[in-house]
């Protein structure tokens, strides 16, 4: 019987620590120790992408208003995102992970699985593998990562967050039911905000519940979900570790700080969101054929519309087009106020697998031409330097 059949599985996750906010750090070292915050800026609303540990002492985190967290931070450096420098270190760190074994599942740009199970006759076991993995990190790039070592991929997971930032822990086969029965149910994945106060106003508040909890009672309060959350308490997960996994979407929303109805303020919003996805595919060298709208009304009720292109695209214009179709003539809002709206771009594929049409239009290359430029001056000067005449909606 071979090693990776007779021993549990070796799961990695590793999860690079406040990864925008430390590449930041990395690049201008005068910045270490202070609070960083990349996304927004003082003086707009915007959303914030990453914020280093020491900008989470006040309560900063990701996805909040950067409006917010000027006001809990007003001493914090806050820096505009540069995607493709991310992107950058982000293949760096990948390459050492590959180094290791081909599989790697790449979770988003700052976190990945690996299945090391048949690589430990030539690395070492599991934990060593993750050792030197952080090592690697560490000294090739310059950053910390958090790393979760277990037989799956569950655990690994939890064990990369539990000792944040600069974290490595290891979950042993056998012993996950003892270590998982004290955490918090709000642990176990698949456990939202909603799930959670329905299982805490049942007393059942513990990873350790979860399992002592009769099959019956947990479906009634969980429903179809109830043997997955069972078998994740007991530390169960049987899903492979999937190698190349290419991301199924790229998408950007924001959720307004009042509700707007307003066709031009919309329409403005919705401008900037389209203009976002489309420096992100750029920077990540993607193209996409499907752009797709998300809107949620005031009573939370969400919809979505969407266009497939006849040609793929990352160009700005032709997703702000095919977005702001989607609003006004799909949408069928009846002047109803939103609280929310996202453009996400997919059925994703690699820009340098399709060729430019040899009687492509010379507006759309233009657009290429005005997007190369718009992006570099971005790089250069932030992302709020230079825009395309779209005026944003006054933020309350």
């Amino acid at each position: 019987m071979s090693e990776s059949t007779a021993k549990p599985r070796a799961i990695l996750h590793v999860d690079m620590d406040a990864f925008y906010a430390s590449v930041e750090v990395m690049d201008h070292p005068e910045l270490a120790g202070k609070p960083v915050i990349v996304g927004g800026s003082r003086e707009e609303r915007g959303v914030v992408s990453a914020a280093s540990y020491e900008a989470r002492v006040f309560g900063v985190h990701s996805a909040m208003s950067s409006f917010r967290a000027h006001q809990l931070c007003p001493h914090g450096v806050f820096l505009a995102p540069r995607m493709s420098r991310y992107v950058e270190v982000s293949r760096e760190i990948h390459a050492i992970l590959e180094s290791y074994t081909p599989l790697v599942e790449p979770i988003s740009i700052d976190e990945a699985f690996l299945d090391v199970t048949a690589s430990r006759s030539l690395f070492g076991t599991g934990e060593e593998i993750g050792r030197a993995i952080k090592r690697r990190i560490r000294g090739d790039i310059g950053l910390a990562a958090s790393v979760g070592v277990a037989p799956n991929k569950f655990l690994a997971k939890l064990a990369s967050d539990l000792e944040k930032p600069d974290g490595f822990v290891v979950f042993s086969d056998g012993e996950a039911p003892a270590r998982l029965a004290p955490l918090p149910v709000s642990r176990l994945w698949g456990v939202g905000k909603v799930t959670e106060k329905s299982l805490l106003a049942a007393g059942i508040l513990t990873i350790g519940d979860v399992v002592a909890t009769p099959d019956a009672f947990l479906d009634r309060l969980v429903g179809s979900y109830a043997p997955r959350m069972k078998q994740l308490a007991r530390g169960i997960d049987e899903r492979p570790v999937v190698a190349d996994m290419e991301a199924k979407s790229i998408g950007a929303e924001n959720t307004f700080a009042r509700d707007l109805a307003g066709a031009d303020e919309l329409r403005a919003e919705l401008d900037l969101l389209a203009e976002r996805v489309a420096r992100r595919a750029r920077a990540d060298g993607m193209v996409g054929h499907t752009v797709n709208l998300k809107a949620r009304y005031a009573n939370f009720t969400t919809v979505a519309r969407a266009v497939t292109l006849a040609e793929p695209t990352n160009e700005s214009v032709a997703i702000r087009d095919a977005a702001r179709d989607l609003l006004e003539k799909k949408l069928d809002r009846n002047g109803r106020a939103l609280r929310l709206i996202g453009v996400s771009l997919s059925n994703l594929a690699r820009a340098d697998e399709f060729a430019r049409d040899l009687f492509d239009t010379a507006r759309a290359s233009r657009n290429r031409t005005l997007d190369s430029v718009m992006d570099a001056l971005r790089e250069r000067f932030g992302s709020s330097a230079v825009g395309r005449g779209i005026k944003r909606s006054r933020r309350v």
